[in-house]
């Protein structure tokens, strides 16, 4: 064996060797920016498609570098179908779906999973359930029996029922001492109002929990879930031939089920702004959660939307991060989003800042919702912005799950199966008069809710007298406290 000593003076003996004028040229340039290679040129697999006579949508896209697969099952099962008196119903019955399912137990189904080196996750968020498995090739077939078991035969043990609803039970309780739990619940109720699916907890209340039976689940999902409003994407080291062969044999005898149509609610009209203070005495830091009524995915301005909140909070080097955290110091950090849904979802900025300054951070949040209105973005920020989105996307597709992910938001949201062949270059064409349109048209300081979660006795002196709005008090379900 070859002792290491010799190597390191080997090294120094060459580098005293190498002339000064070699070693100089070799040092970097640190005086000017290196310069960028040219952008990895974005390839999206084509998605296939095939349908099932029962309804049930198949869509496969082929990546054959890696043997994996991911298969991930959409079903219009999300929390807008929950009944007014039972929120959190859809949640609760995604999340029971692997709690027993044909002849195996939740112990079974899990067992299942990792003996074949699987992941299995089911939930529901606002638009819809999913179901998904990822999974090395060579065991897709036993991965897809454990999949379809737990999708077309759940067992909905009371046992598990009753298990699983204590543990929400808690989980309930546990949030509200969480003052960024608290926020999002009250963020949401005040802006939508509990009469819209939006505003309701998508986890529901301590009152539905309690209401959960397994008579309600079994009801949410015979209504819900059905082949024909569901879509199946497959993504991975298969073919669109095999794909079907496989989901024929598991889901081809899926009963088709008409569902019950569900009222679309229209957002309540935009009061007046306004500063709602949850009170958590004690509390170290104050939880800002501001915004309004924000627009569905389907809108034709997504573009220069994505570019506006990379602009304004999308991006650590976004104006808003650079504001109350670099310049200020604040916080750890401060961000906005438009959650695009497919009914308006909200916009809305967000941070966390210590007690002290709250008053201040929130004369800098509204200094920057107006200033990305009033003057227009230069050239530079808005080049940054766009490249920060056309660079990054190109990763999205690198593995099976991220594109599993990036195709089925085209899936859930009824998006040109083409869509993101344009997608660069509709980015890359938006202007700074349209960022400017788009937040004038969609950014209204004048009817902003303010969510602050804080130690009121604290903090709502400071935010009074700033005379930005009314201060009311309301509770972490956005109702006037007792």
């Amino acid at each position: 064996m070859t002792a290491p000593g010799p190597r390191p003076l080997a090294l120094v003996a060459l580098l005293a060797a190498l002339p000064a004028a070699t070693l100089a040229a070799q040092q970097p340039d640190r005086s000017h920016p290196p310069t960028l290679p040219p952008p990895p040129a974005l390839r999206v697999p084509a998605i296939q498609t095939a349908t099932l006579p029962n309804g049930l949508q198949i869509a496969v896209v082929e990546m054959h570098k890696v043997p994996v697969v991911d298969v991930t099952l959409l079903v219009d099962a999300g929390t807008v179908r929950d009944p007014d008196d039972l929120p959190g119903l859809a949640t609760f019955t995604a999340l029971m779906l692997q709690q027993g399912a044909g002849a195996r137990t939740a112990l079974d189904i899990a067992d299942e999973a990792a003996y074949l080196g699987a992941s299995l996750n089911t939930s529901a968020s606002y638009d819809g359930a999913v179901a998904s498995v990822h999974v090395p090739k060579r065991r897709l077939g036993l991965a897809l029996d454990l999949l379809a078991d737990v999708m077309l035969r759940p067992t909905f043990p009371d046992s598990e029922i009753a298990r699983q609803r204590d543990l929400r039970r808690a989980q309930l309780l546990q949030q509200q001492d969480q003052p960024v739990a608290m926020a999002n619940v009250a963020f949401a109720a005040i802006v939508f109002g509990f009469a819209h699916p939006y505003g309701r907890p998508t986890n529901g209340t301590e009152a539905s929990t309690a209401a959960l039976s397994r008579d309600r689940v079994m009801d949410f999902y015979r209504s819900y879930y059905r082949p024909n409003g569901a879509r199946l994407l497959v993504v991975g080291d298969v073919t669109l031939e095999e794909a079907r062969r496989l989901v024929a044999t598991r889901w081809g005898d899926w009963a088709r089920v008409d569902a019950p149509s569900v009222a679309q609610a229209p957002p309540p009209a935009a009061a007046e702004r306004t500063i709602y203070l949850v009170d958590k005495p004690g509390a170290a830091q104050s939880v800002f959660r501001i915004g309004q009524v924000g627009v569905s995915r389907a809108t034709p301005d997504y573009f220069a939307l994505q570019v506006l909140n990379t602009i304004l909070g999308g991006s650590f080097t976004s104006r808003l991060n650079q504001n109350l955290r670099e310049t200020h110091g604040y916080t750890y950090g401060a961000s906005s989003q438009f959650a695009m849904r497919l009914q308006a979802g909200p916009f809305v900025a967000a941070s966390s800042v210590v007690t002290a300054k709250t008053d201040s951070a929130l004369i800098e949040f509204l200094r920057e919702l107006r200033r990305i209105r009033d003057d227009s973005v230069p050239q530079a920020e808005l080049d940054k912005a766009k490249a920060y989105i056309t660079l990054g996307l190109p990763g999205e597709f690198e593995t099976t799950r991220g594109a599993a992910r990036q195709f089925a938001e085209l899936l859930v949201y009824g998006l040109p199966l083409d869509y993101f062949a344009a997608y660069i270059p509709r980015i890359d064409a938006v202007t700074a008069a349209e960022v400017q349109g788009v937040a004038r048209r969609y950014l209204d300081p004048d009817h902003l809710a303010i969510v602050v979660v804080g130690d009121r006795s604290q903090i709502e002196p400071g935010l009074a007298a700033l005379h930005e709005g009314p201060v009311v008090g309301r509770d972490m379900w956005g109702r006037s406290p007792k």
